[in-house]
């Protein structure tokens, strides 16, 4: 069973406008619109709102997944004030096509979300209860950043008790089943609405969703399954990452009761170089260069991040040109990386000696 999220006023969610995306909006937009909105609206944040959080959430589920999101698509979106979009779907008029059912006349009917639109998005199952996800930010120097790299952190969360294994059972004692959901995990409530009783289901919270009882409480978690602790991630760092990206890492969030983790978001702090600045895939780099070296070329050792290389300047090199090392830049792709664009400065001489003068002026006077 799965159902359409509708807000209290019969409108369905416009998506789109939750991430703030056009409709035509491409895959890596609605990705980095979430990781935008997932950062600023996280509840373990100042200033977090957690209902924002689960809204943004909640469309991203839809717009990243292709299938769901064509079957959204065809249904619209709810124009504020109540009216269906172009190509939307009106519950006024949905109703009157069931007039001529048995039973139903708008009294007391009784009818699940989820039953109605169970394939809209997709299969008719009804999403897992989940912990929350948790975010952090760590910061990494310029070089890792363009290369890659582990980090080893300890955070702290809300975590599975190894003592029970999440069961809540003491160790070596029995579960039984939850009486109040006959093992199902979720209790079924009906409530009154301007078409009908609407059937919905919640966590059972005698069981906390997991349908089972211990018939001795773990000593560890007092029954909970979970305990506050902390606990070491590995972070791997992919090469080629930029400033302010975020890697998620699918289970490594906060545990729950009856239910899978949350996941954990790690937001990348780049430090700045004293030498390179990056632009794209391509690194940039500035070199100072002699008067006479510009005027009549030569060769430049230089600093790369792999060590340093030869950079041959040619002869008439221009202030401010741009010359290129291939390969020198940040990988992408399968063993391909950007470039190294090295910047040149030419060092104007601010006095000349009395040869030096002679020689400009016999420049000068030879149209150079």
């Amino acid at each position: 069973m799965h159902s359409v999220r509708i807000d209290y006023n019969g409108r369905m969610k416009d998506y789109y406008q939750i991430l703030g995306v056009q409709k035509g909006a491409s895959e890596d937009d609605i990705k980095k619109a979430f990781r935008v909105l997932a950062h600023k609206y996280h509840p373990d944040k100042k200033g977090g709102d957690e209902a924002k959080f689960k809204e943004a959430s909640e469309a991203y589920a839809v717009l990243s997944d292709s299938k769901k999101r064509a079957q959204y698509d065809q249904f619209g979106a709810y124009a504020p004030g109540g009216g269906a979009g172009p190509g939307g779907f009106d519950f006024a008029d949905f109703a009157k096509n069931f007039q001529g059912f048995d039973g139903f006349q708008g009294q007391g009917v009784e009818f699940d979300i989820g039953d109605i639109f169970g394939d809209i998005f997709g299969g008719g199952s009804r999403r897992a209860r989940r912990g929350r996800d948790i975010s952090m930010d760590i910061e990494v120097p310029f070089r890792d950043a363009v290369f890659g790299t582990e980090r080893r952190v300890l955070i702290s969360k809300v975590a599975s008790c190894d003592a029970c294994s999440g069961t809540g059972a003491k160790k070596g004692s029995a579960t039984t089943s939850c009486s109040s959901c006959n093992g199902k995990g979720q209790v079924r409530e009906t409530r009154n609405t301007f078409f009908g009783a609407v059937s919905t289901t919640r966590t059972c919270p005698n069981c906390k969703g997991r349908g089972q009882i211990p018939k001795e409480e773990c000593d560890v978690c007092s029954g909970d399954g979970v305990v506050k602790r902390q606990e070491e991630v590995h972070v791997v760092v992919p090469a080629g990452i930029e400033n302010g990206e975020m890697i998620r890492m699918p289970g490594r969030g906060e545990a729950i009761a009856g239910g899978p983790s949350g996941d954990l978001y790690v937001k990348l702090h780049v430090k700045q170089d004293k030498l390179f600045t990056r632009e794209g895939n391509n690194l940039m780099t500035a070199l100072t260069v002699k008067l006479t070296d510009a005027l009549l070329g030569a060769e430049y050792r230089i600093q790369t991040l792999d060590g340093e290389t030869a950079l041959a300047i040619p002869q008439g090199v221009t202030q401010g040109e741009m010359l290129r090392i291939r390969g020198r830049g940040v990988p992408y792709g399968r063993g391909t990386r950007g470039d190294l664009i090295v910047r040149i400065d030419i060092d104007f001489p601010k006095k000349l000696s009395r040869a030096a003068k002679e020689a400009v002026e016999k420049l000068r006077k030879e149209g150079i």
